[in-house]
């Protein structure tokens, strides 16, 4: 399962919602720190989901990122999120 697929799944299963985009954008940072041969270092997340309704900005965030996890987050170098309810 590639990490994109894996971003996909756990904010799937951890929010059910109704609007969920990963998309690799690794490519555009070519050259830029982190960057790895072959991608799957730089993603955008849009996601909508219930879940979030009544939520700071911050406490979000840290849902995604706990839903996501900290062994999958440790191979991310970057992750930009669009969240709403």
């Amino acid at each position: 399962m590639t990490i994109t697929e894996e971003i996909r799944a756990k904010l799937s299963d951890a929010f059910d919602p109704s609007v969920l985009e990963v998309r690799d954008v690794s490519e555009s940072h070519r050259g830029h720190a982190g960057y790895r041969e072959g991608g799957e270092s730089h993603f955008d997340v849009v996601i909508r989901a219930s879940a979030f309704k009544g939520k700071s900005r911050i406490a979000q965030h840290r849902a995604v990122h706990a839903a996501i996890g900290k062994d999958l987050i440790g191979k991310i170098h970057a992750l930009s999120i669009d969240i709403g309810a």
